[in-house]
């Protein structure tokens, strides 16, 4: 691979260096948690209602033989209060992450790994989780207002899609990942939008209008180096909208109607040269009749007249001769 294709390789999320508003690198990536299966969980489930219902049980019957005699010792009423507690506590171990979500781990507010596998699920106890979903999640950017490259007002949006990577750095290393996601799209749309003509691009330009893959991808990089620190890859970037703005599109129209009239009239009268080109050729090789030069000019100018007319010609037969 060339180190021009290199160059506009997406940013991978491995890449991205997030670092904090006073110049504080957050050097935290996703790492798998400790955790158990969904049978070594159920089983672990089963055991602890089992402790929980003899603890319970116990405590009752602990409490009956005290009122009958209150000289018995209260060691087992202290060792079911303890084996209750201690079986809430581990209650704390058993989770439910559902297909498409994740659980990002912390043990008393540090990060200790990140549980991507599904159903019912063993992990550490007295460690919190936050739910984060790993689904391809797509919105369309709000219709932005921006000068193109020769400074024309346009409206433009665009549809994002894009998906949680790094769950730790979506979690740690930014405020709220999702809006933070939507600005930047937003913010990279504009960028992307001013660097670019709407139409009629100069030798070595891509206009808006007329190279919407490429600006699609040079979008999607610039969208991904964005939100690479977030732990977001983006999947896709396409533009949905894209329009002068009501200002002036009027006038827009107006000389996008004149540079088609002109390309269709310019069509019109190679062609017609044409057809007369080839008309004087073959009346002279096949000696239908001979014309002279005043005569062929005679014949261009009647048969250009017909042929580049936007109304029907209306023949004017000639009865006499063209020389006085």
């Amino acid at each position: 691979m060339s180190a021009e294709s290199n160059s506009h390789a997406m940013p991978s999320v491995e890449d991205a260096q997030p670092v904090g508003h006073e110049g504080i690198r957050i050097d935290i990536s996703e790492k798998p948690a400790l955790s158990g299966g969904s049978p070594l969980a159920l089983f672990v489930l089963l055991g602890l209602l089992a402790i929980l219902g003899g603890s319970i049980a116990l405590f009752i019957a602990q409490v009956i033989l005290l009122e009958a005699d209150p000289s018995a010792s209260p060691v087992l009423m202290i060792l079911s209060i303890i084996a209750f507690v201690l079986s809430l506590i581990l209650f704390s171990s058993i989770t439910i992450v559902q297909p498409g979500q994740t659980s990002v781990r912390q043990f008393f507010g540090s990060y200790i790994g990140t549980i991507r596998r599904t159903g019912l699920v063993l992990v550490p106890p007295l460690t919190g989780g936050t739910k984060v979903s790993v689904k391809v999640h797509n919105f369309e950017t709000n219709e932005l207002k921006v000068n193109d490259l020769d400074g024309n007002p346009i409206n433009i949006a665009a549809i994002i899609v894009w998906q949680v990577a790094d769950t730790a750095r979506a979690v740690y290393a930014v405020e709220e990942y999702e809006q933070f996601v939507k600005t930047q799209s937003e913010a990279a749309l504009r960028h992307v939008a001013t660097t670019h003509p709407y139409d009629e691009p100069g030798p070595g330009e891509t206009s808006l209008r007329g190279g919407t893959d490429i600006v699609s991808r040079e979008l999607a990089h610039e969208v991904a180096e964005r939100v690479a620190m977030a732990g977001v890859e983006i999947v896709e970037v396409r533009i949905s909208s894209l329009a002068y703005a009501p200002e002036i599109a009027q006038a827009m129209l107006q000389r996008q109607q004149a540079g088609a009239i002109i390309s269709a009239r310019e069509q019109i009268v190679e062609g017609a040269v044409t057809m007369v080109e080839q008309a004087l050729t073959r009346l002279e090789n096949e000696d239908i009749v001979l014309l002279d030069e005043e005569r062929k000019a005679q014949m261009v100018s009647n048969l250009l007249v017909v042929l580049c007319s936007e109304q029907r010609t209306t023949p004017v037969i000639n009865a006499g001769s063209l020389y006085s």
